[in-house]
């Protein structure tokens, strides 16, 4: 009896040692995104590869050490391909008047703005717009769809040459 009940226990240990290695195998592969596929200094390499978004903390337009980070490899890329302007669209929540969030997006777009003019991006380049909670990306009572919406979009407009 306590060699079948071993038995149970060291087929299960197995299945459970494989599936852990077959996820680790995946997490190592890329994934089936268009990062190698894309050409550079396109729309898509700039979504794909730079990252054309950054997200705030509640009722905040303080850019975060990770808004920081993608917003440096933004400054990076439109140094780079100095052919493109850009829109950074301001959003926030559901939460709040629609006059307070159109407010509270506007300081968003600003504060992604100043910071890539800080990092070498032509003002001049650079034009923003706030929609407010107007234009959700996700939409449920909770914080983890509220969280996707306190964000600020870089929008690449067309080549200037």
């Amino acid at each position: 009896m306590f060699k079948s009940l071993n038995a149970g226990r060291g087929a299960r240990w197995i299945a459970v040692c494989f599936v852990v290695l077959f996820a680790a195998a995946c997490a190592q592969n890329k994934p089936d995104g268009l990062s190698s596929n894309v050409k550079p200094g396109t729309g898509q390499d700039f979504v794909v590869n730079v990252g054309d978004r950054v997200f705030f903390e509640e009722d905040q337009s303080v850019v975060t050490s990770q808004g920081q980070a993608t917003l440096a490899n933004q400054a990076k890329w439109l140094n780079r391909y100095p052919q493109y302007t850009i829109t950074i669209e301001g959003h926030a929540d559901e939460r709040g008047t629609r006059q307070y969030n159109i407010a509270l997006g506007a300081r968003r777009a600003q504060s992604a703005r100043d910071y890539l003019v800080a990092q070498g991006v032509n003002a001049s380049r650079v034009r923003t717009i706030s929609y407010g909670k107007e234009r959700p990306v996700a939409v449920c009572n909770d914080n983890s769809c509220w969280s996707q919406n306190r964000r600020a979009v870089t929008v690449l407009n067309n080549a200037t040459n």
